[in-house]
């Protein structure tokens, strides 16, 4: 009865959501191209509202759960596991007060109203999974900008996201880049859970009522740890003992 009724709601959602960032590419490039950085942020920022607004239509509640005092002055590296592209603008709602900027598949820096525009010219990194010779200096800038300017970076160490929420295990490289190239950043785990649900079904209809957790874990100083396998171990069983699959 539930996937009956997703048909109809799926279409409304649908619709709020492509015309959503059809209304804000404009505003986007308004802002940034006339007042800079910072007007472009709160536009993107007030875009991410907007989507989990759209999300309501879905009966999709968020939760997001931060009980320690991140500082501002200084570069995060956030680590989470990855579930949907709605892990995506919950995440960048909630955590904004840190400018966190994505890794992301340079396929979607062109096409997608809002998207695109905003990986291209918001801070994000692009890159190219199959071409090493680009990929790995494009991590290597996106991490030296961090560093500069005391930003975000949000990397899903997974690759690609879990269709069942199943966790995958961790690729290494892009943290140990983003660990060199940005030393004094702090890490910060998160642990998202039901995302997936939202695709139950696939991308049409779509899947109603979830309740979408995002949980930070104790963010870890780089120093403690003896090497980067230790940190990453760590990182990768804080996120992935947390994750609700079954």
């Amino acid at each position: 009865m539930q996937k009956l009724l997703s048909y109809p709601i799926s279409v409304i959602y649908y619709v709020f959501f492509m015309l959503t960032l059809v209304i804000f590419h404009p505003i986007q490039w308004v802002c940034f191209n006339l007042f800079g950085y910072q007007a472009h942020k709160i536009s993107v920022d007030i875009l991410q509202l907007c989507l989990m607004r759209c999300a309501h239509i879905l009966g999709t509640r968020f939760s997001f759960h931060n009980p320690y005092q991140i500082p501002t002055d200084r570069p995060l590296i956030i680590v989470a596991n990855h579930q949907s592209l709605h892990d995506i603008y919950p995440l960048t709602w909630f955590m904004r007060k840190y400018h966190p900027k994505f890794i992301s598949k340079i396929e979607l820096g062109k096409g997608i109203p809002s998207v695109s525009y905003n990986l291209r010219h918001g801070g994000a990194a692009l890159i190219d999974r199959k071409n090493p010779r680009q990929s790995l200096p494009a991590l290597m800038k996106f991490g030296e900008y961090i560093e500069k300017n005391k930003r975000s970076a949000v990397i899903f160490p997974e690759g690609t996201r879990s269709k069942t929420g199943k966790p995958k295990p961790f690729q290494t490289k892009g943290l140990e880049i983003l660990f060199k190239k940005a030393p004094s950043a702090l890490v910060v785990p998160i642990t998202i859970n039901n995302s997936w649900k939202i695709y139950k079904y696939g991308k049409f209809p779509l899947g109603l009522g979830n309740h979408l957790q995002f949980t930070v874990h104790k963010p870890l100083e780089m120093a403690t740890f003896v090497n980067n396998e230790e940190l990453i171990n760590s990182i990768e069983t804080t996120i992935t003992k947390h994750i609700n699959y079954k």
